[in-house]
């Protein structure tokens, strides 16, 4: 006898139920053991990765996408213009005060909405363009030049700013480029964005490549998206004179050296004939050299009195290089000796030629171009410049 609990068992009894424990221990499933990790020696050789190996996040592949020579079909530049305007490509038109470099964007995007004639007389097909500009306004001064130049009006889409969840802000390229993407695409045939100045598509400093580069880049990927022309804006740089013309464009040299296509816009010496002159200055997509002569003209809108816009009239075509014939046109003025008064009274003339400017936007425009505030007033004194309050509360304003 046992004792179980303090009450006596039977021996007999306890060995039955024993061996049912037993019986039901073998019965039940066993889990399966745990796989075996083979210890690593003691000099490890991690396996070789072989040409497939990629990182899967989620269901989007990770790894260099490498694309093959052979499956590459050649396709030719998509021209707007062709050997001057292309489909997916920066360009960019600087020069000297005075030439006019907006008026000869506007006239170019007026001839592509008005499907008229390029200035060596190709036909342009019709289309829509886009315009970012930071430095004159669209009623008095984009719209009438657009308007003397004959372009379309409804082609014409101006980017002004965003409405965003906390309200309405400035349009900000660093942000705001998916959402331009869309607007265009619903506007449709875009074929022409014009930016001035593209300096202003640069938040950071625009004299450091990188910067440049990184602020240009969200345009230059839009432009390619909507297979459409970039065009900016710039200047020459202050005492550049001489130097290559390409080195001459304002800010870092990034601006050149990532435009497929740089124009130069000058004004000729009185033995080339005069006039000004808008010259290929680099192009790695064709023929860099050769131009068009070309004439600001003040005009009078017709159907809106009052209003009054500069329109380019364009000339004959030149021969030879930008360098050459700017050189022969600097040689002429001397430019070197030009002094900084009379740069600045070009610069006025240019940018009051289509009407008042406000004071505090003259004063932008001429820090931009490398014109300091005390010639900047010497110059109003040469010009004998008019300088009126637009009412009691309005700001000061400029007009020739």
């Amino acid at each position: 006898m046992t004792r179980r609990s303090g009450r006596p068992v039977a021996v007999g009894n306890l060995a039955l139920r024993v061996a049912e424990m037993a019986a039901r221990a073998r019965e039940a499933p066993r889990p399966s053991a745990p796989p075996v990790t083979p210890r690593p020696s003691a000099s490890p050789v991690p396996p070789r990765p072989s040409a497939s190996s990629v990182a899967q996040c989620g269901r989007v592949t990770l790894g260099v996408n490498l694309l093959q020579g052979a499956s590459v079909q050649p396709e030719p530049v998509r021209w707007l213009w062709p050997g001057w305007l292309a489909k997916g490509k920066l360009h960019v038109i600087a020069g000297q005060p005075g030439t006019g470099k907006t008026s000869l964007a506007l006239s170019l995007a007026a001839t592509l909405t008005a499907g008229g004639r390029w200035p060596d007389g190709t036909p342009a097909a019709p289309g829509n363009v886009l315009i970012w500009s930071g430095e004159d306004d669209v009623r008095d001064t984009l719209m009438p030049r657009l308007l003397s130049c004959g372009a379309d009006p409804k082609r014409c889409f101006f980017i002004t700013d965003v409405q965003a969840e906390d309200g309405r802000r400035p349009f900000d390229p660093a942000r705001d480029m998916p959402a331009l993407l869309r607007a265009a695409r619903e506007v449709g045939e875009v074929r022409l964005l014009l930016v001035d100045p593209i300096v202003s598509a640069v938040a950071a400093d625009s004299h450091k490549n990188a910067e440049v580069r990184r602020g240009l880049a969200p345009l230059v990927t839009l432009a390619e998206r909507l297979d459409c022309a970039l065009l900016g804006i710039s200047h020459f740089s202050k005492g550049s004179a001489g130097r290559d013309p390409l080195e001459r464009v304002t800010g870092s040299l990034a601006f050149g050296a990532l435009a497929r296509i740089v124009f130069a816009a000058f004004k000729r010496s009185e033995e080339d004939g005069g006039g000004r002159c808008l010259a290929r200055v680099k192009s790695n997509l064709g023929p860099d050299e050769g131009g068009f002569l070309y004439e600001l003209v003040l005009d009078a809108l017709a159907e809106h009195p009052g209003v009054t816009a500069t329109r380019v009239d364009w000339g004959t075509a030149v021969a030879g290089s930008a360098r050459a014939l700017l050189a022969r046109a600097e040689a002429a003025c001397d430019p070197e000796a030009m002094s900084a008064l009379d740069e600045a009274c070009a610069f006025l003339q240019e940018l009051l030629a289509a009407g008042p400017v406000a004071a505090a936007e003259v004063k932008m425009e001429a820090e931009a171009a490398g014109v300091s505030e005390r010639t900047l007033k010497r110059a109003r004194k040469k010009l004998a410049l008019t300088v009126t309050k637009t009412g009691m509360e309005g700001g000061w304003v400029w007009a020739l």
